[in-house]
C-alpha cells in the first residue's frame, strides 16, 4: 500500500540532512536521503516511505544559483503532497547575503508555497542549539559551554559565513526584505497550537516568517503541534524553515499520538579494520578531531590545497595524482587515514590560497567563496578515485562543503540510517548498484559536530558494539 508522506525535506548541505534523517529514523519512521527529488514511482519502487530527504549544496550557492536551482527543487518536493516540506539549515543559521541566504530562500519559496507566513525553527536542545526571544545560542564542542551564536569561538569566526548576529530574525533580514515575527516561550508554556496559530495569524499582513523559540523538550514538542496545526489549515503542504529541532519537534507530536518503532537497533556498530577520514574543516573541534586520530594511530596526509587548485592543468592533474597515490599506499598498508585541509583556524593553507585568488583579482569575498567551493570539488575527484581503487568500509568527510561536494561526486541512489555515532551526525549506509559503492558505510558531520573522539569512534565501533 502507498504511505502518506507526511514530511520532504531539503538539506542545504550533505552533513545537516544525514541529521535531519537520523532524528526521523530514531522516531521510527521509515525514510531515506535522496542527491534529487524522486518521483512518486521510485519510492514506492522501493517500498514506500514516511518521509523522505534531499541532499543539497545551496548552503555554498549564490542568490542567483539559488535562484536557478531551489524554484524547481521546491516544486517537486510540493507535488510529492507531504504534509510539511521542510528546508533544513545549519543548527547554527551561519549564512550570508552573498552566500546561503536563508532569507533568499524564503523569498523564493512563496512560488511553490503561497502561505502567508512561513514558520523557522531555531532551537535544537539535543544539540545544544538554544532560541530565547529570537535571538540563538549554540554549545561548543570545544568546552562544552553554550554561547551566544555571535560570540561563539567556532561560528563567530567561520572562514565563509562568520555569525555575527545573535538575532535570527535580524540576521535573516539582511538577507532579504522580509518583516520576522517571534513566537516567545511564555507563548509556547501557555497556549495551545490554535492560539499561537491565532497569535502569528493576527501578525499578517506585516509578517512574511515566524522564528520559534525554544530551550527544553517540551518547547519542541509544542512546535510540532504548532506545525502539524498550521498545516491543517492549508489546502497544500506548510513551507517551514529551520535545523533538525524540525524533525525533532514532529516526531515528538506524533508519538503522543501513536508507539513508535524501537531505535535500539540503532545503537551498536562494529568497529572496522580501518577508515578514511577526510577533513576539509578549519573548525577548532576538528582540529581537536584530527588530533585525537592521530594519537590513535591514524597516518596523517595534509593536502596541499594551492597545488591542488593553482597551477597549469597538467600540475594541478599531478598534484593529485600524487595524493591519491599517497592515500592508497596507506590504506593499501592496512592503516586508517585522516587526510585534512587545515589542522585549526590557525592553519595557513587556505588563506595562502584565498590570497593567490586575490593576487589574480578576485575579492576577498568571493575568493573565500570560490577557495572552500573549489578544493571540494577537487577533493570530490580524489575520494571518488581513492574509492574506485581501494574498497571501504567506512568512509568519514568533516564539513559541511567538502562533505556535500564528496558525496556528489561518488554518487549513490540514497542513504539510510546505520546507526548513531554523534547526534547530528550519524552513520549512514550507501544504496547503489555500484560495486565499489555497494557496502559503503559513510559518515558526514559539520565542523561543529561530534566529540574530539569522533573519528576514533567511527574506527573501533560502538561501546556496545558485539
Amino acid at each position: 500500500m502507498t504511505k502518506e508522506l507526511k514530511l520532504a525535506f531539503y538539506g542545504d548541505d550533505f552533513t545537516g540532512s544525514t541529521d535531519a534523517l537520523e532524528v526521523l529514523a530514531f522516531g521510527g519512521l521509515s525514510c531515506a536521503l535522496f542527491l534529487s527529488v524522486p518521483t512518486k514511482a521510485q519510492m514506492e519502487a522501493l517500498g514506500g516511505f514516511d518521509a523522505i530527504g534531499v541532499a543539497g549544496a545551496s548552503r555554498a550557492m549564490t542568490p542567483e544559483e539559488m535562484g536557478e536551482e531551489l524554484p524547481d527543487v521546491l516544486s517537486r518536493l510540493a507535488a510529492l503532497d507531504p504534509k510539511i516540506v521542510h528546508y533544513k539549515v545549519c543548527s547554527t543559521f551561519d549564512s550570508a547575503p552573498t552566500v546561503g541566504s536563508i532569507g533568499r530562500v524564503i523569498e523564493l519559496s512563496r512560488s511553490a508555497f503561497p502561505q502567508p507566513v512561513v514558520p523557522i525553527v531555531a532551537s535544537t536542545p539535543a544539540l545544544g542549539r538554544y532560541c530565547l526571544f529570537g535571538h540563538l545560542f549554540a554549545r561548543s564542542g570545544t568546552d562544552n559551554k553554550v554561547y551566544r551564536i555571535d560570540r561563539h569561538p567556532i561560528m563567530s569566526v567561520h572562514p565563509v559565513t562568520p555569525m555575527q548576529e545573535s538575532d535570527v530574525a535580524m540576521h535573516l533580514c539582511k538577507q532579504a526584505k522580509l518583516d520576522i515575527g517571534n513566537v516567545h516561550l511564555t507563548l509556547l508554556d501557555n497556549e495551545s497550537p490554535a492560539e499561537i496559530a491565532k497569535h502569528i495569524a493576527d501578525m499578517e499582513p506585516d509578517k512574511q516568517a515566524v522564528v520559534f523559540d525554544g530551550l527544553t523538550h517540551e518547547h519542541l514538542t509544542a512546535t510540532g503541534d504548532c506545525l502539524r496545526h498550521m498545516a491543517s489549515e492549508l489546502d497544500a503542504p506548510l513551507f517551514a524553515v529551520g535545523s533538525s529541532g524540525v524533525e525533532y519537534a514532529l516526531t515528538q507530536s506524533w508519538e503522543r499520538e501513536a508507539a513508535s518503532t524501537s531505535a535500539d537497533c540503532y545503537n551498536s556498530f562494529d568497529a572496522v579494520d580501518q577508515v578514511l577520514v577526510v577533513s576539509g574543516s578549519a573548525s577548532k573541534l576538528s582540529a581537536m578531531q584530527i588530533e585525537a586520530a592521530l594519537d590513535a594511530g591514524f597516518r596523517e596526509v595534509a593536502i596541499d590545497v594551492e597545488a591542488l587548485i593553482i597551477g597549469s592543468d597538467s600540475a594541478v592533474a599531478e598534484a593529485e595524482t600524487r595524493l591519491v597515490s599517497e592515500v592508497i599506499s596507506a590504506l593499501a598498508s592496512g592503516e586508517s587515514v585522516v587526510m585534512h585541509t587545515a589542522r585549526g583556524p590557525s592553519d595557513q593553507r587556505v588563506s595562502r590560497l584565498i590570497h593567490e585568488l586575490q593576487s589574480k583579482g578576485v575579492s576577498l569575498e568571493q575568493a573565500r567563496h570560490l577557495s572552500g567551493r573549489m578544493v571540494s570539488e577537487r577533493l570530490g575527484s580524489v575520494v571518488d578515485a581513492i574509492v574506485r581503487r581501494h574498497r571501504l568500509r567506512r568512509l568519514v568527510l568533516s564539513g559541511g562543503d567538502t562533505s556535500s561536494r564528496i558525496t556528489q561526486a561518488l554518487g549513490p541512489d540514497a542513504l539510510v540510517i546505520r546507526a548513531r555515532l554523534s547526534p547530528g551526525a550519524p552513520l549512514c549506509a550507501v544504496l547503489s548498484a555500484e560495486s565499489h559503492l555497494s557496502g559503503l558505510e559513510l559518515a558526514l558531520k559539520g565542523g561543529q559536530m561530534g566529540a574530539p573522539d569522533y573519528f576514533v569512534r567511527a574506527l573501533r565501533g560502538s561501546a556496545t558494539a558485539v
